[in-house]
């Protein structure tokens, strides 16, 4: 899940060498932890946090197929 929110995240912004992915693992769920420079927050968040939904959608319903719960924060 982690590479594809990197994926995702660095066709996005201007800085794609300072796009971090840092994955959390539990026995149910996984949290993915998205950390972008400072420029490109608006570009991964989207207006109204349109782009940041659309990212959540996508990696959730990849994680239907391994019947995992993913949750997608992205940090600063």
């Amino acid at each position: 899940m982690g590479e594809l929110v990197a994926f995702i995240a660095r066709s996005l912004v201007d800085h794609p060498d300072e796009v971090s992915v840092n994955e959390k693992h539990t026995e149910y769920s996984i949290v993915v932890e998205l950390k972008v420079a400072s420029e490109d927050m608006g570009k991964v968040i989207g207006k109204q946090g349109r782009i940041a939904k659309a990212i959540r959608t996508v990696v959730k319903a990849a994680a239907v197929k391994e019947s995992k719960r993913v949750v997608v924060e992205i940090i600063q």
